[in-house]
């Protein structure tokens, strides 16, 4: 009997067999060998860089909340969350897990009652799961074999909904009175709501700790958060502009304005009237159209502006970070194109999230002086960010027909280099993105130099743009051009940062104000010698 390719590999390696025996790459006529790693150091140091590499996928892939846990089983996915073990024949890809995890967690009781409802008096959830069945029906095949999918709004909505309470349970903990919330339609939009800030708050690296709801003792934040990065601790507030005839409001509990703005200062002040012993966190959903196309919305300067004019009216003291989002991905369910956006403002903090023209140096300091603010921006401009794999793997990988990526530091059998094939280990890989084309710099046991170049398919190409710092297996540099000034201070920021005082100095010595450089600290220096390398980059550009 055959053995099937995601079978235990019959060598007794441990490994899958599509990633051992069965790896087209790895079998003498089609591909790959690789030899075994004769140095117990070397392969250890290889290991460090593979796992380096794995970790950051993994984490671009999840965020920087706990792993999935996750494992194979007689056929069977297990998934581990909070503590309770899930497990099915049908979890092919995490997508697949979300989409049943999600009806597990509202009940089958309440979901049927509410599915013989004529579709328009459904709970929001109910009709986001019709659209979602009917999105299955047009792209999934009838064979259910695994393929990507595009993005569109109902997909961000229901498995949005879905990962946002997975994350919840399997970081912190998921309450029965928000689960309650969620299937009260006068309550979903502020509970589906706190659940965006949430999920957005553990990917970018925050422990939560969740208030008592029930206490109406006194007035306090929905949750704190604690940076695993920084340490502190900041209290969250996260409230929706409720507009009649969306996620369940009516006339009596939303309002009819088309003005986004218009509820924007209301919520500040409710938020900044809770009191809060640590630094805040302020999200305001605006609930409105997005854009057609790909401009900034017009909402974002009027926002700006009245905060700036509150801002005037609070005395002097009163801090707060304000992400003013619009995930109006429900507003589009049928559609694929960006429905998200975010405004930054530091209230009271002067020095973020205010325009103005600023030295390089300058956003550096800022950027490290509030990288939990920085942080949790990226992650809100990604939501709703969710992974297909279980393990962290990359998906050309673990669902495509093909052998594997090709690691830097490996060595493997390449048969269709000369006659008879040539064994070498690559040391360098670079990707054409145009031609669809890895190029591997191969070098080989007595010395040899070899380019060897290989077509990538599409999914392996998808895997490539989003993962070009770690593809190959070890982390490097992502190629390409800068896309802003910024973007090259930064570079050039990871390269010169351990250049010692001496060396840079020497780099600086034609400058005619060496004796002030000679006085800055070490890294006051780094940033004065990376922004005038970038002052030279763009002058010789616009040279040119």
């Amino acid at each position: 009997m055959a053995t099937g390719r995601n079978q235990p590999c019959p060598c007794g390696s441990a490994r899958k067999y599509k990633r051992c025996c069965g790896n087209p790459l790895k079998m003498s006529l089609k591909g790959i060998h690789r030899p075994t790693e004769s140095r117990v150091a070397d392969g250890i140091a290889k290991a460090l860089e593979h796992h380096k590499a794995s970790e950051l996928i993994r984490c671009q892939q999840q965020g920087l909340g706990k792993p999935i846990i996750s494992t194979e089983h007689q056929g069977r996915r297990l998934v581990a969350v909070g503590n309770k073990v899930y497990h099915s024949t049908k979890f092919k890809t995490f997508p697949d897990f979300l989409f049943a995890y999600v009806k597990g967690k509202l009940g089958s009781e309440w979901g049927n009652a509410e599915i013989v409802k004529p579709l328009e008096e459904r709970h929001i959830i109910l009709q986001w799961y019709n659209e979602y069945y009917l999105f299955q029906k047009r792209h999934f095949d009838k064979d259910h074999e695994i393929q990507s999918f595009p993005a569109t709004g109902v997909v961000n909505c229901y498995l949005g909904l879905a990962y946002s309470l997975y994350l919840l349970e399997h970081n912190v903990e998921l309450q029965d009175r928000l689960l309650k919330r969620l299937k009260d339609s006068a309550n979903f939009q502020g509970a589906y709501y706190e659940l965006i800030v949430a999920n957005c708050l553990i990917r970018a690296g925050f422990d939560l700790v969740l208030e008592d709801e029930t206490d109406r003792a006194s007035k306090h934040c929905e949750f704190s958060a604690v940076s695993q990065k920084t340490g502190k601790k900041y209290w969250v507030e996260a409230k929706m502009r409720a507009v009649s005839g969306i996620l369940g409001k009516s006339d009596h509990d939303g309002t009819q304005s088309l003005e986004p703005t218009s509820s924007l200062i209301q919520h500040v002040n409710k938020a900044l009237a809770k009191p809060a012993a640590d630094e805040r966190l302020i999200f305001i959903d605006l609930n409105t159209d997005p854009p057609d196309g790909q401009s900034l919305p017009d909402w974002m300067e009027r926002a700006a502006q009245k905060l700036e004019g509150l801002e005037k009216t609070y005395q002097k003291g009163e801090r707060a970070y304000i992400f003013v989002t619009n995930m109006a991905f429900h507003r589009r369910l049928t559609d694929a194109r960006p429905a998200g956006a975010v405004l930054v403002h530091g209230f009271g903090i002067p020095d973020f999230g205010r325009p103005g023209e600023y030295r390089l140096t300058e956003i550096y300091r800022k950027r490290q002086k509030h990288k939990d603010a920085y942080h949790i921006f990226e992650a809100v401009k990604e939501y709703p960010k969710f992974p297909s794999t279980f393990d962290g793997s990359l998906p050309s990988e673990t669902f495509g027909d093909g052998g594997g990526r090709i690691i830097i530091g490996e060595t493997y059998f390449f048969p269709d280099m000369d006659e008879k094939g040539i064994t070498g280990t690559v040391t360098s890989a670079m990707v054409s993105e145009t031609e669809k084309t890895e190029h591997l710099g191969i070098t080989t046991k007595d010395n040899g130099s070899f380019i060897l170049s290989r077509p990538m398919t599409e999914a392996e190409l998808t895997d490539y743009k989003n993962h070009p710092e770690a593809f190959f297996g070890v982390i490097l540099q992502p190629p390409g051009n800068a896309n802003d000034p910024y973007e090259l201070f930064e570079f050039f920021v990871g390269c010169y940062k351990n250049s010692s005082k001496e060396k840079l100095l020497e780099f600086l010595k034609d400058s005619q104000d060496t004796d002030s450089l000679a006085a800055l600290p070490h890294m006051d220096l780094v940033l004065e010698y990376c922004e005038r390398l970038v002052a030279a980059a763009v002058a010789g550009q616009e040279n040119r």
